[in-house]
């Protein structure tokens, strides 16, 4: 660790001194290290500068089982990363039924619903607390973010069964869908406003019907705007293949509904999610849910069952064994290089750059704000040495080009430790003495907890 030159005595008053700051630079400046340094950081990337090379040309891409033998999907400048991977596990599935090679689930379908469903959740949500002061922090809250991209598997499934799914080939992407961000930003606008009506109507004793008048004619204009940039859902579409093999089928005039109860295989409505979260106000063997999280009014909500490390590694890697991919939410960016393709606990050394080392561990991250969930994948194989997981095969869904080994990373298993959060498996491969533990009444963390992060 550096030394630096500190003076004896620094400001009560919490003001930063003159003498403080010369002391600050003639450490520095006697710092041999720290000039060096600052020589290649100014010149470089710092990651470039910091980057372990012996833990680069260790990392192999060989697993033991490999389930993909696909091309992985773009989400391109979306938050849709939690749709893509959802339907990415669907899709293996669907392209066996199909006998197809290649084939997408419409993620621009699911995503126009997500964003209409949430629209009317958010409206509701202020309807519920129009009698708390704007500067109510879950007010303020539910203002900041009325209508993000990023979501949760239970919220996924909500759509699902409400909504049902199609084929990419009829609700195709669109400039918007591919870069939400303008979208957003009007929807934003439009349901602000929709909040600043509706809680001057129930301020001025507004009827509850007169209420849900109001909530339906605001509705009425974000089912314009996203059909203007989504396009408009299908009710109803023809669906005909020709498989890998040259066999031409044909199912006919199908509903969303009819689709996915055909060709969605996995049983989803078995699913559960398991989170691993190690802050001490968060026991193991209990489920949570976060306050306000949602998409779909009366539908599933959002619940985590809180697991060891040690069982969130087993059921993930005994699913990809018994051939199945797994969805998982993560902190994707820290000890990441993109272009590699490669996450490891200690990928960059950045202690040996600025001579300081970091040492917060994960529950302290979480309390601090350092970490939180920020993208959702697909596991899709493992490497397995003595019974021990080593690293873990990860479909992303930022596309071939430039990320990665054609899209796909590599996970070493110390990485596991320190930013996975979650994945959605299926009830079963569960230990008994847990599956119960879904009959409790969940935990109730604050809308702005980061267990709810991925939604945002």
């Amino acid at each position: 660790m550096t030394t630096l030159n500190t003076p004896s005595a620094v400001a009560p008053s919490g003001e930063l001194t003159m003498d403080q700051i010369a002391a600050f630079r003639s450490g520095f400046d006697g710092d041999r290290s720290a000039r060096i340094a600052q020589n290649a950081v100014t010149a470089n990337d710092v990651n470039s500068v910091a980057m372990a090379r012996e833990v680069v040309t260790g990392s192999d891409a060989s697993f033991s089982t490999r389930l993909d033998d696909w091309s992985v999907t773009n989400q391109k400048r979306s938050g849709r990363c939690w749709l893509f991977a959802a339907l990415n596990l669907f899709r293996v599935g669907a392209m066996r039924k199909m006998n197809l090679s290649k084939f997408e689930f419409s993620q621009n379908y699911m995503f126009f619903w997500d964003k209409f469903e949430r629209a009317n959740y958010f409206l509701c949500q202020i309807i519920d607390t129009a009698d708390r002061d704007p500067d109510d922090r879950t007010v303020s809250f539910l203002l900041d973010g009325p209508i993000d991209d990023g979501g949760q598997w239970n919220m996924f499934m909500n759509l699902v069964r409400k909504h049902g799914v199609v084929p990419q080939a009829c609700m195709p992407e669109t400039h918007s869908s591919s870069n939400s961000g303008r979208m957003n930003s009007i929807l934003r606008h439009k349901l602000r406003e929709g909040a600043m009506r509706l809680r001057a109507s129930l301020a001025a004793g507004a009827s509850a019907e007169a209420v849900a008048a109001e909530r339906n004619a605001i509705l009425a204009v974000i089912w314009r705007i996203l059909c203007v940039h989504l396009g408009t859902p299908p009710e109803r579409f023809d669906w005909q293949w020709m498989d890998k093999d040259k066999a031409f089928h044909r199912d006919g005039e199908m509903t969303p509904l009819q689709f996915a109860e055909k060709y969605i295989e996995v049983p989803a409505n078995d699913f559960v999610c398991l989170v691993h979260d190690p802050r001490p106000t968060s026991p193991f063997g209990r489920t949570f849910t976060v306050d306000r999280l949602g998409n779909v009014m009366d539908g599933e909500p959002v619940v985590y069952l809180n697991v060891e490390m040690d069982l969130l590694k087993r059921i993930t890697r005994e699913v990809l064994e018994s051939g199945e991919p797994v969805w998982f939410g993560c902190d994707v960016g820290p000890q990441m290089d993109r272009q590699l393709g490669l996450w490891d606990k200690d990928l960059f050394r950045y202690e040996d750059v600025y001579g300081e080392p970091f040492t917060m561990d994960k529950a302290q991250r979480l309390i601090h704000h350092q970490t939180l969930m920020t993208h959702a994948m697909l596991f899709t194989g493992v490497d397995v040495v003595d019974g021990a997981p080593r690293r873990w095969r990860v479909e992303n869904s930022w596309g071939a080009d430039k990320s990665g080994r054609d899209g796909y990373y590599t996970m070493n298993d110390s990485w596991f430790d320190e930013y996975m959060f979650e994945i959605a498996a299926r009830k079963s491969a569960l230990p008994e003495a847990l599956q119960g533990a879904f009959e409790q009444d969940p935990i109730v963390l604050p809308a702005w907890d980061p267990m709810g992060s991925l939604a945002r």
